[in-house]
């Protein structure tokens, strides 16, 4: 039977040869970690810990009290230095916990067991997750929690499991999928009880048939591993729910609304860890790789762990570095300071050669050839989007569809013209949210002001 997809996208050189048989390694962290209070979509936490106070490996450092939104944990035992801002991965500056690591790991006493799977109820494991701190860990950082707590009055009758994986380089997710398959499944069980669902499906793109052949044996009743197409974007949460169900998520909306949970491997296997252990997310498998590494790999490392500590790890690199990028190709992001660290949504860390990061020049006009509409996943009309913004004509982009791009990239990738695309779709996406920022800001200002 022929591997399921969806319309668009792209076919790329995949490079995965360079990890996919390396073993997961578990690492120490750096010497000082660096743990951010926003590694995920929502609220950020705030600091519940100061300067000279001693932590322990899984103690809460920082919450917030929205429901879109997670508590943060330290990966480390040690004592805080500061509560300062740092660079993060998106670009951005965020406030972080600094931690000198004493090497200890002294565990928090909080970390135990909790019950048995069959003893908790959904709102249960809806909450350890929460509390746990548990995100998507294929690189959206949406709280996992939410959506596992479905509505009341929304029926989900299917799990999806994404193991898909289709971005280069990275193979962080088919190690889990080989080397951690009980608490995968584990996981599994426990995500399908907290939101209801009775089908799952296992999803893995084709280049995986280790993967795919391991976990159909494990499959039990109304779970079955599901083939699909090597594509990018194949792991679109939008993407995934139309080629395995033929089901389409409307515009601004959940997929809970089309009766789907989709969640990714890595964080099936950080339910297991919350449930089995008590263990918080703290830890996350991140592949290092690129043609330039000296031993690239898949490794288990502490969150907050900075760029410096893993190329040590990996052996540095056999000629300068032209760009490093936190995720892969298509939709990481490049960072300038080796001092960054890993966090929550860090999948992958790509490690490029000069000649393989050309500097990109001025862009040549649209020739309007629709490549960019014929590939795009997401069915807009990536060139037409960047005229609009690029003019602000911000409302028009936004009828458009300017809010539903997946920022997946295939737009810039096929384009003839090298024009920036995608790049131009962040900038009016993030303008929009400020413009909205600003109007609450008035909003609350007047109501002050007439209270």
């Amino acid at each position: 039977m022929a591997s399921k997809t969806f319309r668009g996208g792209v076919h790329l050189n995949y490079h995965k040869e360079l990890t996919n048989q390396k073993p997961l390694i578990n690492v120490d962290a750096s010497d000082v970690v660096i743990i951010p209070l926003k590694m995920h979509i929502g609220q950020e936490a705030s600091p519940i810990v100061k300067k000279g106070d001693r932590v322990l490996v899984g103690q809460k450092i920082g919450d917030t009290s929205a429901f879109v939104g997670v508590p943060v944990h330290s990966s480390v035992s040690g004592e805080v230095q500061k509560i300062d801002t740092t660079l993060l991965p998106n670009g951005l500056r965020g406030l972080a916990v600094f931690i000198k690591n004493d090497g200890q790991y002294e565990l928090d006493p909080s970390i135990k067991p909790k019950a048995s799977l069959e003893e908790l109820s959904s709102r249960e494991i809806v909450d350890i997750v929460r509390e746990a701190g548990i995100v998507g860990l294929g690189g959206a950082t949406f709280p996992t929690h939410v959506k596992l707590c479905v509505p009341e009055g929304k029926d989900v009758d299917y799990l999806l499991v994404n193991g898909a994986e289709c971005e280069p380089y990275l193979t962080c997710d088919h190690r889990i999928m080989l080397e951690r398959t009980d608490e995968l499944f584990y996981g599994i069980e426990a995500a399908a009880r907290a939101c209801g669902a009775e089908h799952i499906k296992i999803c893995i793109e084709d280049n995986k048939k280790d993967c795919i052949e391991l976990l159909a044996k494990r499959c039990g009743p109304n779970c079955e591993v599901v083939a699909l197409e090597t594509k990018y974007p194949q792991g679109g949460e939008k993407q995934l729910i139309k080629a395995v169900l033929n089901r389409e998520v409307p515009s601004g909306t959940l997929p809970y609304e089309v009766g789907v949970v989709v969640i990714n491997v890595g964080t099936a296997v950080a339910i297991a860890e919350a449930i089995q252990k008590g263990m918080p997310l703290v830890k996350r498998a991140v592949s290092v790789t690129g043609d330039i590494v000296n031993n690239p790999g898949n490794f288990i490392v502490p969150i907050g762990t900075t760029m410096d500590k893993l190329l040590d790890i990996v052996g540095g690199t056999k000629e300068p570095i032209g760009r490093i990028i936190y995720g892969g190709p298509m939709m990481g992001t490049s960072i300038h300071e080796t001092d960054e660290p890993v966090v929550k949504g860090t999948s992958g860390i790509l490690v490029l050669g000069r000649n393989e990061s050309p500097l990109i020049g001025e862009p040549d006009p649209c020739i309007r050839c629709a490549r960019c509409v014929d590939h795009c996943p997401m069915h807009l009309m990536p060139n037409m989007l960047e005229r609009l913004v690029s003019k602000e004509e911000l409302d028009k982009a936004k009828k458009m569809g300017l809010n539903d791009c997946i920022e997946c990239g295939c737009c810039s990738y096929v384009c003839p013209s090298k024009r920036h695309l995608v790049q131009w779709i962040r900038v009016g996406k993030m303008e929009l949210i400020a413009r909205k920022k600003r109007e609450d800001q008035k909003i609350a200002s007047k109501a002050i002001e007439t209270a």
